[in-house]
């Protein structure tokens, strides 16, 4: 019995796919013997795997050790990198450990207990992350994109204007993500505040199933979600791209612990120059790219290529920049009004610290 049971489990998330591999479902699994790998449980690559490291001055033959990764469904570089083997290609003695998160507070819950070397997080996260109460011993070591409208507040029926228009609605947004800092930036800049809506803590996986039920009015999510619910007769109210106009623009980065870059900076400038390399795909408009994308996420090419227009995706040479320019500043500007929000203990004095720009700086003289 319990074998059929088991097997149960096992089809139930195969059908499931990309959008069930919360820590709930593994644990359900965790009776049935081995505990499926990502790619077990959203499927192979796409079957393009690189036979040489793509950026051949970068190759590291010397780290044999593990890598444990966090990556998240999001149409990114990280995807073309995890796609194409482009680690295992540039690190061939490594073993590089890939697993899916939700959202970006669920991976700086996995940085608090030790279970991550790198990990993608949004810069919302991030800020959380190296300031009180938590004080994780992280820093950002890269620039995945900028987000624009591609994180939305997208809402079923009725005929909303504005955020106002939503004044008591069910609004749906992972708690600790950039969107829920969008969100907390809309309602703000609207006069309103969190209490103004009913607010509901839900993984992207799960807005699907509560919206065709009725549980939730509107959603603040990010695609292949963010389209699934506008395809079924969801509207745009309001998006990243506005409240980045009024100061509070949002990121998607890869954040790496205090300890993984002390002992690896070799490493950190082979994870960077594979980034950047994707990045330039991306940059490109390559079909491959894309194909690469749509291979992780599920959805077609055509629709991958109307995600990139969300986007923004910096290579090594501008996010040295960032990192040097306006980072800091905007990481305390956010820092300063997670607290008023009661997400923050303290804001510090200066970010600047738990930026990693060594790697990017090497890559960007390339």
């Amino acid at each position: 019995m319990m074998k059929n049971l088991c097997e149960t489990r096992r089809e139930t998330i195969r059908k499931v796919g990309a959008l069930l591999t919360s820590a709930a479902v593994l644990a359900g699994l965790a009776g049935c013997g081995k505990m499926p790998t990502a790619d077990e449980l959203v499927g192979n690559t796409s079957g393009a795997a690189v036979a040489e490291c793509p950026v051949p001055s970068a190759k590291n033959e010397d780290f044999s050790g593990t890598i444990r990764i966090a990556w998240q469904a999001i149409p990114n570089a990280d995807l073309i990198v995890k796609d194409k083997g482009l680690l295992e290609a540039c690190l061939p003695n490594a073993t590089i450990q890939w697993s899916q998160f939700n959202s970006g507070g669920d991976v700086i819950q996995a940085f608090g207990s030790n279970s991550l070397d790198i990990g993608l997080a949004g810069s919302s996260p991030a800020v959380r992350a190296a300031s009180a109460p938590l004080n994780l011993p992280v820093k950002v070591i890269w620039i995945h994109d900028i987000i624009g409208d591609a994180e939305s507040l997208v809402a079923r029926g009725g005929d909303y204007k504005s955020i106002k228009d939503l004044a008591g609605k069910n609004i749906a947004v992972p708690f600790g993500s950039t969107s829920h800092f969008s969100l907390l930036s809309a309602l703000h800049n609207a006069g309103m505040n969190e209490t103004s809506v009913n607010l509901i803590n839900l993984d992207p996986d799960k807005m699907s199933a509560a919206w065709t039920r009725g549980e939730i009015d509107a959603a603040w999510v990010w695609d292949p979600v963010l389209s699934k619910l506008k395809a079924d007769g969801g509207t745009i109210v309001t998006s990243s791209a506005a409240t980045a106009k009024t100061g509070s623009a949002t990121y998607d980065m890869e954040l790496a612990t205090d300890a993984f870059i002390k002992a690896n900076p070799k490493v950190m400038d082979t994870w960077t120059a594979v980034e950047n390399y994707a990045a330039g795909l991306i940059s490109s408009k390559t079909d491959d790219s894309a194909e690469s994308i749509s291979t992780i996420l599920g959805n077609s090419v055509a629709d991958v290529k109307k995600q990139f227009k969300g986007y923004t995706y910096p290579q090594a040479k501008d996010q040295s920049d960032i990192f040097h320019g306006q980072l800091p500043g905007i990481f305390k500007d956010t820092a300063e009004f997670l607290k008023t929000q009661g997400s923050l203990d303290k804001v510090s004095d200066d970010y600047s610290s738990v930026l990693y720009t060594d790697a990017i700086d090497q890559v960007a003289k390339q």
